[in-house]
């Protein structure tokens, strides 16, 4: 049985279309449709139920060790207020999920956010291996986590907000701001390539604050945004998917991810396998269909007669005007600009590798 959002009743109320997601009942679109919702992040801003995530948080002597051992980045120089993407590893180099993690207090306070769809799995596989003095609370069923996402974010958030509760720096927080009144965590993270903000706050008050923003959006041209423009937006600005672009078989060098392996750390869990493993062979590419068509996932990557690879995720990117899809593939066969086909509907369609961020704001 799917669960709900606390801001299910919101969805209901402004006719969203719910459909089962990663276990809970969520809006893919409203009745604006993806385009106009798309679009709407790209020009104006967007907001987004984002409470099917899952927050988990560490706390003890040795909270920075748990990190440090279960996750790939590197974590030992965050100071409060700092937010760090990574990807957490099985033993085989794998990926179980990635995640961003918050520092709440330097050495003994962290807070793990986990993709909704993993977050019993993560949970497992983060209390097997925790070691020494630390303590493990899942406390995502009483958060609400709203994400307001695009150009106009930074105007209406300083209408609900004071300045000193407001992070300015890309992938940083305020732990105890407040908006329209209501506590928060307020962070300057998103999913969506824009600039924006996501907050975590009281299951009880999320309805309250994403009426509060939509009013207070409303002369910017703020609305609701689906599941839909979502992961269009993700896609449009190159940025991975768990269970598309990575998964338990596949290690973040091989996606892309390397910049958040820190090999150079003392240890994790997965850096003994992806050592012996070296250098990757494959690669993860960007691809502007040039042909008609559109390419989904595992749709089958050629060089001439050469089948190289497959795609990870493909879809038609409304602001770009084309459509467009990540692939992975052999790494000497996809250099920057070449023309690859990508078999759609069993058709070779033309297709040229370009850089994954497709789009890039500003």
């Amino acid at each position: 049985m799917e669960l709900k959002t606390p801001l299910y009743d919101c969805h209901e109320a402004l006719k969203g279309k719910i459909v089962p997601f990663a276990g809970y009942l969520l809006p893919v679109q409203y009745e604006t449709g993806v385009i106009t919702e798309h679009m709407a992040v790209r020009t104006k801003a967007g907001l987004f139920d984002v409470s099917h995530m899952g927050e988990v948080i560490f706390t003890g002597p040795d909270a920075l060790k748990n990190v440090q051992h279960l996750m790939t980045n590197d974590f030992a120089d965050m100071v409060a207020g700092d937010v760090r993407y990574s990807p957490m590893c099985n033993d085989k180099g794998g990926v179980v999920d990635d995640l961003i993690v918050y520092c709440i207090k330097e050495n003994t306070s962290y807070m793990a956010v986990v993709n909704a769809a993993n977050r019993h799995k993560d949970v497992e596989w983060m209390k097997k291996n925790l070691i020494g003095d630390v303590k493990l609370d899942d406390i995502s069923d009483n958060v609400g986590q709203i994400a307001l996402q695009g150009p106009k974010s930074a105007e209406i958030l300083a209408k609900l907000a004071d300045q000193k509760d407001i992070p300015t720096k890309y992938y940083s927080f305020v732990k105890t701001g407040k908006v329209a009144g209501i506590d928060c965590l307020i962070s300057k993270t998103g999913y969506t390539g824009e600039d924006g903000y996501e907050f975590y706050c009281s299951k009880d008050t999320a309805c309250e604050l994403w009426n509060k923003l939509l009013e207070a959006g409303k002369e910017f041209g703020l609305i609701p945004c689906g599941l839909g423009a979502r992961d269009t937006l993700r896609l449009e600005a190159g940025m991975p998917l768990y269970g598309h672009e990575m998964n338990d078989e596949i290690t973040p060098k091989q996606t892309g991810l390397g910049m958040f392996v820190k090999m150079d750390k003392e240890e994790f869990i997965g850096k003994e396998a992806m050592e012996k493993m070296g250098t990757p062979k494959v690669k993860r590419i960007g691809l502007k269909i040039l042909g008609r068509g559109i390419a989904r996932e595992n749709f089958p990557v050629y060089s001439g007669d050469k089948l190289i690879g497959h795609t990870t995720s493909g879809t038609h990117c409304p602001y770009l005007g084309g459509a467009y899809a990540m692939a992975i593939v052999e790494k000497e066969d996809a250099p920057l600009g070449a023309t690859l086909q990508v078999e759609i509907r069993g058709k070779k369609v033309d297709a040229e590798v370009v850089k994954v961020q497709f789009y890039k704001r500003g």
